[in-house]
């Protein structure tokens, strides 16, 4: 058989028109032919056909049988197959010593499943880092945009909610402890470089939620140089947590229970300026916001130095916010931490309890401040238990400064700190004075300043009080709910 690309009439009964819309033509000749009587100028052999049968030229066709060869056994060994082409009878198959896998087409079928399962095992890979890629993409967008927020809340004086996940980053894993208490753990954090806060985890089992809400509530509205900043809150299911600014000098109780050696570093105008401080914040909490905020727990742990000894109030866990116009609240239990609580909070017969209790506060802080003791101290002999007298008597003695070395302008400020302390420690509210008359007073220079009355008898109880002339307190004071 040929494949001829020219035409020639010569040719006319040998063509088969084997192959539609060919330009080629296919001519069969028989090999007993005389192949000089034909013109193969332009012809190409093709295959040489054996054991034809009988052709009729005139049909015009030619049965040709072909099978598909048992490579089988080839296959087998790793090798490929093929026709022996110099086998003039029958079909007889060769195994090429040559490795399937470099023959194109002949891949065995055990390595094309094995191809296919590592191509799958490798773009399953290829998706999984992808997407593993994308996620952190994601997820480093997602907290870069939260830190923006957070620097536009910063810089706008709002608290921004964390997450539980936030808060164990901020602090490390809660790696630095600051200080621990009934209510939590106060740890170190950082947002960034420059910004360091202090993280009050609270505790899970602590009260219903009240103390948190108040906080969050009361503080969260404030901006004051003397109230300390909440930055943020977690409030993520059980677990909740506050977030402040982060002042490097912790509390004024570390600083003014000192002795000997170990005694306060500061100065009487240091002490001046802090007491100054926080009689400011506290009248920014009566008076500077839109509700008036009581804080009941004004004590030297809830002053807080920042790095030049500047004092800001915090924890307000049991602050109550209450209307400008009425001057009472009521309540249901006494709050607040013994030896500074005011009288009229633990028995209504000194009166209601009002913004002046946290006068009484300010005036027991203050006195310890002076004097650098606590003012419930079971240490000290029986006779100086009663801590404002014990300061009331010294002062009439002219004894205040007895456990210090001060030159004649410390001890006028000592003297001043602890007249007004004592005013501010007055038995009924009526007697103590404004916070704002207590700035003015630790502003001045304290010439005008004279020793308050005695308030304290020899045996000092509700009753032999309530029966001390001139000493009534008011009555048609309007209760305000919580």
């Amino acid at each position: 058989m040929f494949n001829c690309s020219a035409t020639d009439d010569s040719f006319a009964d040998n063509f088969y028109n084997c192959i539609n819309k060919s330009t080629y033509r296919i001519y069969a000749i028989p090999s007993d032919y005389s192949f000089y009587s034909f013109l193969f100028v332009s012809c190409t052999k093709l295959y040489k056909v054996y054991d034809v049968p009988f052709l009729d030229w005139g049909i015009r066709s030619i049965p040709l049988n072909w099978f598909e060869p048992a490579c089988g056994s080839c296959e087998s060994q790793g090798k490929t197959c093929s026709l022996n082409n110099n086998n003039t009878r029958g079909h007889q198959l060769l195994c090429d010593n040559e490795p399937m896998q470099k023959q194109a087409g002949n891949v065995p079928k055990r390595l094309l499943i094995s191809g296919e399962i590592l191509g799958s095992f490798l773009f399953v890979l290829t998706l999984a880092y992808l997407y593993r890629l994308y996620g952190s993409i994601r997820k480093n967008k997602e907290h870069q945009m939260k830190i923006e927020s957070f620097l536009e809340d910063y810089k706008a004086l709002k608290p921004t909610r964390f997450s539980y996940a936030d808060v164990k980053k901020i602090t490390n894993e809660f790696s630095e402890k600051l200080g621990e208490g009934s209510y939590g753990i106060v740890y170190k954090g950082k947002l960034s470089s420059e910004i360091y806060v202090a993280v009050k985890v609270l505790n899970n089992s602590h009260g219903n939620g009240e103390e948190f809400i108040n906080e969050v509530g009361t503080i969260g509205r404030i901006h004051h140089v003397n109230v300390v900043r909440l930055v943020g809150y977690c409030a993520d299911g059980f677990r909740r947590a506050l977030v402040y600014e982060f002042l490097p000098n912790d509390s004024l109780e570390k600083f003014i229970f000192l002795e000997g050696p170990k005694r306060s570093p500061l100065s009487r105008e240091k002490i001046q300026d802090i007491a100054l401080g926080v009689a400011k914040g506290i009248e920014y909490l009566h008076q500077g916001c839109d509700q008036q905020i009581l804080h009941f727990d004004i004590k030297p742990n809830n002053i807080l130095l920042d790095h030049n000894f500047n004092p800001k109030i915090c924890d307000f866990g049991l602050a109550k916010l209450c209307s400008k116009e009425q001057s009472a609240v009521s309540m249901t239990v006494a709050r607040g931490t013994m030896g500074y609580i005011a009288p009229e909070v633990l028995s209504r017969t000194f009166g209601r309890v009002s913004y002046k209790s946290d006068v009484y506060s300010f005036g027991m802080l203050l006195l310890e401040m002076v004097v650098g003791r606590k003012s419930v101290d079971h240490t000290v002999n029986t006779s100086q238990v009663c801590f404002p007298k014990w300061i009331y008597d010294k002062l009439n003695r002219e004894e205040i400064s007895v456990h210090i070395e001060e030159e004649d302008d410390e001890s006028k400020i000592t003297r001043k700190l602890t007249i007004v302390g004592l005013l501010c420690i007055q038995w009924y509210p009526n007697d103590r004075p404004s916070m704002k008359t207590v700035v003015q007073m630790l502003e001045g220079d304290g010439n005008n300043l004279t020793i308050p009355p005695n308030p304290f008898p020899a045996t000092i109880t509700p009753n032999s009080i309530a029966r001390m002339p001139g000493r009534h307190h008011q009555t048609e004071l309007e209760i305000i709910s919580e």
